[in-house]
């Protein structure tokens, strides 16, 4: 038998100690490279700032395992005509989705007008002058949530100069106490004149069927002068947590040069208020329309198009302080989801599948309206579809030349490359 020499020996044993401390290191994720196999948990090491937020900000550090991720999926619905999408009919803005006798219901802004918008400096009695000017609000039902029955107005305008009496949009439902409360935007005036400038106007009923009540009261009023919500209170959006009504609302802002949009948070004890706006207003700072629900003990939010946190779900353990939770794409308009626990006061919130948004059809201005359509997702501790799951949104050429330049910019690109050629020149 051969035998080692000392030399071999100490090289043996530092080789041994060295892949111990490999080992060690991996196992306690301190390795020099960060591990092939993505850690579940934080690993104990130094990160980078985009590694930190992916373990400290998210629900998990793969889309798929987060709670907060979804891909959102769409469904054309049957049951509304638009007259050939001429412009002279839209339907938006849809409330959540509620089951009630049998059925699902809801609510949302119907214009059936001569014409279709035609701006402010043009409008009348008749012609409007948005999508959402000279509008009543109507309902459907459906037991598939495919196929919708309009049964018809649920809140016409008023008489003026009562709240709302040259338009009521975009609103919302709330069940307290066996009744029955739609929450809505009351034009008085022109949209467009002077912004969107309207307040929130609540009706009653004992039945979502209906008749409706109304109240003819602000139920939400304007900020006072200075104020980010002086102007306008859009989007109400009840949901009742930890015993009180919490109502969600946006408003438009700043206005330099474009105007700004976040949401604010107002509570009750009763429908019909008074109702307290939260001294941190703005809460969620972005988002174009409000779309809320309960998710386990907190509150989660889909944040919409506008703002610097545009396109992602946050998440509120108290109802008020978000927390970005995950980015999408493909996010639904003015979403109004199926929350079978909206109205439970819930401590469990078991999050949501599927709703009602809109898409909006701005084709010149002969034809500008809006149609109703069912998205579908996985924000839900209830279903597990790993296809909504997954990362990576496609979209044919022409859906991305459809976001092209403008005139000036095409004009303002051949100015520059004129001037690369000319300086060339010399």
């Amino acid at each position: 038998m051969k035998f080692l020499n000392t030399w071999s020996i100490y090289s043996l044993l530092f080789l041994c100690c060295f892949q111990y401390k490999i080992y060690a290191q991996e196992v306690k994720g301190t390795t020099t490279s960060f591990p092939f196999i993505l850690p579940k948990e934080k690993p104990n090491r130094p990160l980078s700032a985009s590694m930190e937020r992916n373990y400290d900000m998210y629900g998990a550090p793969r889309p798929e395992h987060n709670d907060f991720f979804t891909r959102f999926k769409y469904t054309e619905l049957k049951g509304f005509d638009n007259n050939n999408g001429d412009g002279t009919i839209t339907r938006r803005d849809p409330s959540k989705v509620i089951f009630e006798n049998g059925k699902y219901y809801v609510w949302y802004t119907k214009r059936h007008t001569p014409t279709p918008p035609r701006g402010a400096a043009r409008s009348t009695d008749v012609i409007p002058s948005a999508d959402w000017d000279l509008a009543d609000i109507w309902y459907a039902t459906s037991t598939d949530g495919f196929t919708w029955k309009e049964e018809g107005v649920a809140i016409k305008r008023p008489a003026k100069p009562n709240v709302g009496w040259r338009s009521v949009s975009t609103t919302d439902i709330l069940k307290w106490k066996g009744k029955f409360y739609l929450y809505y935007q009351g034009f008085m005036e022109t949209s467009g004149k002077r912004g969107d400038d309207c307040p929130v106007t609540v009706s009653y009923a004992d039945s979502p069927d209906g008749p409706w009540t109304a109240t003819h009261k602000l139920v939400i009023p304007n900020g006072e002068k200075g104020a980010w919500d002086q102007y306008s209170i859009h989007d109400p959006y009840p949901l009742v947590y930890k015993g009180k009504i919490y109502l969600y609302y946006k408003s438009d802002f700043d206005g330099d040069p474009n105007l700004i949009r976040m949401q604010g948070l107002a509570t009750a004890d009763d429908p019909l208020g008074p109702f307290t706006k939260h001294p941190l207003n703005p809460v969620i700072a972005g988002g174009h329309e409000t779309t809320l629900f309960p998710y386990k003990t907190g509150i989660a939010a889909l944040v919409i198009k506008d703002g610097n946190e545009h396109y992602t779900v946050q998440y509120a353990e108290d109802g008020v302080n978000f927390h970005i939770k995950s980015i999408v794409g493909l996010m639904p308009v003015a979403a109004g989801p199926f929350i079978p626990d909206a109205f439970t006061d819930t401590k469990d919130g078991k999050g949501i599948s599927w709703g009602i948004s809109h898409f909006n059809y701005i084709n010149g201005p002969d034809k500008v309206h809006a149609i109703l359509t069912r998205f579908d997702c996985d924000l839900s501790q209830e279903i597990d579809d790993p296809i909504m799951k997954k990362t990576g949104i496609y979209h044919a050429p022409d859906v991305h030349y459809r976001q092209g330049l403008n005139y000036k910019q095409r004009e303002r690109i051949a100015k520059m490359n004129q001037q690369l050629i000319d300086g060339a020149k010399k």
